[in-house]
């Protein structure tokens, strides 16, 4: 993880998005990912719909990569932000206090 505005997780393996956030919240929380699940943490499912999100930045159907675009959405106290590029940053929310 490299600090700056928010941290960056090298995603550059061949996952999918939704699983790329998985093991980002994981790294940030210091845990494993697969101890990254309810009751403790929240369910990516509870914030987005992990098959939507993987669809979003999967190649066309010709092989092309997608022009651009990025989404952000809250989860387990973080701002996930998946880039274009199919980098994830986190940023703390301010209020994570929920």
């Amino acid at each position: 993880m490299t600090e700056g505005d928010g941290d960056s997780v090298d995603t550059s393996c061949d996952q999918v998005p939704s699983q790329k956030v998985i093991r980002a919240i994981a790294a940030a929380e210091g845990i494993p990912p697969e101890q990254l699940h309810p009751p403790t943490y929240e369910s990516l499912h509870t914030v987005v719909d992990p098959e939507a999100l993987d669809a979003l930045f999967a190649r066309r159907s010709d092989g092309a990569p997608r022009p651009g675009g990025e989404v952000t959405f809250p989860f387990c106290d973080y701002d996930v932000t998946i880039e274009r590029d199919g980098s994830v940053v986190l940023e703390e929310r301010a209020d994570s206090s929920e």
